[in-house]
């Protein structure tokens, strides 16, 4: 009985030594042996999720939700904690023999700097390895934790970037509005540049360490899945309207972003198509399209094909990233932007982008365009509440 107790909670301890392992040192997505510690993190966000319910207004829930990401990090080193205290207290039992004193023991020995064996010299082997196993686990966390604020915050310098850009929440008609009211659409090659360098970062980070998914943005309304999916929109639409004269870093942007999704999608444990049919349907309505199209053509954005037109081509961009973006959107809850599917935890509709008056010099006010709400909620009917960000 003494030596199927040692070998368990020798069991016990590697498979917790390997999901510490596989967290935060092997630098790829973490496969089977990291599924106990992915439940742990999906655990922490239903439970704020719940929470998030008892919010009436959008920016409450973000505010709800804002820490669930430090407060999974801190249940994943309770569960790695756990697990090393049960292991090495299967391994104090042939010498103690109380499950009492060898809990206590075992958990003696990890979080402090020395213990007296209860059960004599021969299980001071044991009461080392438990004590150097803690000081491990506490080295890794401290370098664990500026990779993923560094993570982080190479993350949300473009998604901030796009409030003057794409408004909040960003939204992929308006990113190139704007820059046709403001005159800079000789830019737009350089952006769809920069968030194809973007995308293959988050991809890179966000598949490693799953857990910057609960990480959001300090502005409530403004959101790297939103921000991506306007992106990804902006290309799409740019490329299906314009293809005598699109960028082609948009065509590079669009295959690096719907790969990133797809990615992170794997990780979650999804199963995204690889090569879904380009004369499939999707989500978003051709009535939806043809408004965004109007829009552009409103500003006087140059555009060489009619809604009809570029709609086969805007519709074959789309079905590789629409699926595992709205699903994604719905994952992190973010703000509920036009053309970003539907949230399950969320009272109200789409809220549109507000964009600020254009201004210069003798003109006066260039009217600002800003599309309904498509679904707006009862409790804001009721009340009269501002329909978005800014009132």
């Amino acid at each position: 009985m003494s030596d199927v107790l040692l070998a368990l909670g020798i069991l016990v301890v590697l498979a917790t030594a390997s999901s510490v392992v596989l967290t935060l040192i092997l630098p790829r997505a973490p496969r089977r042996s990291g599924r106990f510690t992915r439940v742990v993190v999906r655990s922490v966000q239903v439970v704020f999720i719940l929470i998030s319910r008892l919010g009436k207004s959008y920016e409450t829930k973000d505010a709800i939700l804002a820490p669930t990401a430090p407060v999974a990090l801190v249940a994943q080193l309770l569960y790695w904690a756990g697990g090393f205290i049960l292991g090495y207290a299967l391994m104090l039992l042939p010498f103690v023999h109380n499950v009492g004193d060898a809990l206590s023991q075992a958990a003696t020995s990890l979080f402090t700097l020395g213990a007296i064996p209860v059960g004599g010299s021969a299980d001071q082997p044991v009461d080392i390895a438990a004590g150097a196993t803690w000081a491990v686990i506490v080295a890794l966390q401290i370098a664990y934790l500026p990779a993923l604020y560094s993570a982080f915050n190479k993350r949300e310098g473009l998604v901030t970037m796009l409030e003057s850009r794409a408004g909040l929440p960003s939204w992929g008609p308006e990113l190139l509005a704007r820059h046709q009211l403001v005159g800079i659409t000789d830019t737009l090659a350089e952006l769809y540049d920069d968030w194809e360098e973007w995308g293959a970062d988050v991809s890179e980070s966000h598949t490693t360490y799953p857990v910057m998914l609960l990480f959001r943005s300090p502005e409530p309304w403004a959101s790297w899945v939103t921000g991506l999916i306007a992106v990804l929109d902006a290309c799409a639409l740019h490329l299906a309207l314009c293809p005598g004269t699109a960028p082609h870093q948009a065509r590079l942007c669009l295959r690096m972003g719907f790969s990133a999704f797809n990615r992170i999608g794997a990780t979650l444990g999804w199963h995204p198509d690889p090569d879904p049919d380009p004369d499939g349907a999707i989500d978003l309505s051709f009535d939806d399209f043809a408004e965004a199209v109007s829009l552009l053509a409103e500003v006087g954005f140059p555009l060489e094909r009619s809604a009809e037109e570029a709609w086969p081509d805007f519709r074959g961009w789309r079905i590789n990233y629409e699926t595992t973006a709205y699903r994604m959107a719905d994952y992190v809850t973010a703000p509920p932007a036009p053309w970003s599917g539907n949230r399950r935890h969320l009272r109200s509709g789409t809220v549109a982008p507000r964009r600020p008056p254009q201004r210069a010099p003798g003109l006066g006010a260039i009217a600002s365009h800003r599309p309904t709400v498509t679904v707006e909620s009862n409790v804001r009917r009721r009340r009269g509440e501002p329909e978005g960000p800014g009132g």
